[in-house]
């Protein structure tokens, strides 16, 4: 997956909102090409092995209770620079710093609650990537 995948999440409060569809058409106008995508739900021991790495953070709890709280749509992005480019068509984490027109300004409520995830590394992609899909899920 290295350089030209990135793995996503439409977190629970953007599929709550009915963003997936305006969602994905972002993305997928953006270049990237989807190849995997499934509509799941995080089991309370999925989110917490998922964000373990914020395990000693104060907002940790907070975190896997909201990521759990509904369905999310979890997907493998493809395209060049995909990390990069994925996470400038984001934007940033608090959507209120967020750049105009990308998905967490349009999309996002808060720092808290702010639609997406988008891996932070080639590394990370494929981590993300593996713990949500198997290889015979991924084309």
């Amino acid at each position: 997956m290295t350089g030209n995948r990135t793995f996503t999440m439409i977190k629970p409060d953007a599929v709550e909102n009915g963003h997936i569809g305006a969602i994905l058409e972002k993305i997928t106008s953006a270049g990237f090409k989807i190849v995997a995508m499934k509509y799941t739900q995080l089991s309370l021991r999925d989110a917490q092995e998922f964000y373990a790495i914020h395990r000693e953070r104060p907002f940790f709890g907070e975190l896997v209770s909201f990521m759990t709280r509904g369905p999310i749509v979890s997907a493998i992005l493809e395209k060049d620079n995909a990390v990069e480019d994925f996470r400038a068509l984001i934007g940033a984490t608090n959507p209120e710093e967020a750049a105009e027109g990308t998905i967490r300004k349009l999309f996002a409520k808060d720092i808290g609650e702010n639609a997406v995830h988008g891996s932070d590394s080639d590394e990370n992609a494929l981590i993300e990537g593996s713990f949500h899909f198997s290889g015979r899920e991924i084309y």
